[in-house]
């Protein structure tokens, strides 16, 4: 039987902390929060499918490389390369991941070979899921705050897909009797009427080149991707969605609740201007929650929020810190993989750092 997250953090504090230190020497604040994060995770029913090499070559052990690759977004290395070298020089990092001697490290192709593994299979990503579904799914949670951010990616843009062929639209109204085709439905028109899996293979996640305006009025633009993010209270994220960047933050936001609703039983959905659409206030409302969408102008005059509902609509400053505490303490701004496997895999273990970082501060 699992112990609860309570009953982890007073062993954590009361008996492990002080052993570790015994043996290895003072713990710091980061080797106190890996040793959190990695007590947290149950990796054992998916490493089980690393039991053997199809060349009949046992593998180094996956665990530890997975908390390697953990160490990486809570210590802050910018690269692998820079990683191994820490496991290889830090008794004590190396010891916490798993190995006793600086030769027992594997080498970089190993690493590489081992995150891709672990990228194809989306691993962080499960462990991540579960971790919320064990520790935050049992709660009525408040609110959800959803929003997206740039992430930059070492890559040349994707091509643009040509589009299909058609006909010209007749400008004016129809003649008596004349009958036009319908305009194909938009992707939001769609996404209500699909499953999960439908709509997350719909959305583009190939590099591009994404625009958006800063807080000062200024046009900004980055080549990568977008990562769409929602949060509860308590600056927990609790889903994620890895899309290209020239996907509109709003076309994500019905997939989002779609994964969040599998987790989690929320209340208040909030979000900014840009998802301020039709087809999401009525998803929000049919999963029994209240929207509380920032009005967006349109070119007309901004209609304000009720006292209410501008009131709850502070919380979803948690989205933006969770934004800016991924870049700036768990990897986010240090993406040197390609493709959005990868790229999506390397975000999931910050987030995953994040997350328990998170769970443990409410009990502190």
């Amino acid at each position: 039987m699992s112990l609860t997250l309570p009953d982890l953090w007073q062993h954590l504090q009361r008996q492990l902390f002080p052993m570790l230190a015994e043996e290895l020497g003072p713990l710091s604040e980061l080797d106190e929060q890996f040793c959190q994060c990695v007590s947290v995770l149950d990796l054992a029913p998916l490493m089980r499918r690393f039991a053997w090499l199809e060349n009949g070559r046992p593998p180094h052990e996956r665990t530890w490389m997975f908390h390697a690759f953990l160490a990486k977004s809570i210590y802050q290395f910018p690269t692998t390369e820079a990683l191994i070298d820490a496991l290889q020089t830090r008794p004590r990092l190396r010891q916490l991941c798993g190995w006793e001697s600086a030769g027992d490290v594997p080498s970089a192709p190993t690493f590489s070979r081992a995150f891709t593994a672990f990228a194809r299979e989306q691993w962080a990503q499960q462990i991540h899921a579960e971790v919320i579904r064990r520790h935050v799914g049992p709660e009525l949670v408040g609110h959800v705050s959803r929003d997206a951010t740039a992430i930059e990616a070492p890559e040349k843009p994707a091509p643009k897909p040509v589009p299909a062929p058609t006909t010209a639209k007749k400008r004016g109204r129809p003649k008596r009797g004349e009958v036009r085709p319908p305009a194909a439905p938009k992707r939001l028109e769609l996404q209500p009427a699909r499953t999960l899996a439908e709509n997350l293979a719909d959305l583009p996640t190939a590099c591009a080149v994404g625009c958006k305006r800063n807080s000062k009025g200024h046009q900004e633009s980055w080549t990568g991707y977008k990562l769409h993010l929602d949060v509860v209270d308590g600056d927990i994220p609790v889903s994620a969605v890895l899309t290209g960047a020239g996907v509109h933050d709003s076309q994500a936001a019905i997939p989002l609740a779609q994964l969040t609703a599998q987790r989690i039983t929320s209340l208040y959905d909030l979000m900014d201007s840009a998802y301020d659409a039709p087809q999401i206030h009525a998803f929000s409302r049919g999963l029994g929650h209240v929207p509380i969408i920032d009005p967006h102008p349109r070119g007309g005059e901004k209609i304000p929020l009720a006292p209410a509902q501008a009131q709850r609509f502070k919380e979803r400053t948690s989205a933006e810190r969770v934004n800016s505490r991924l870049k700036e303490r768990y990897g986010g701004r240090w993406v040197r993989v390609r493709g959005a496997d990868k790229v999506g895999s390397h975000l999931a273990f910050g987030l995953l750092a994040l997350t328990v970082a998170a769970l443990f501060a409410r009990l502190g």
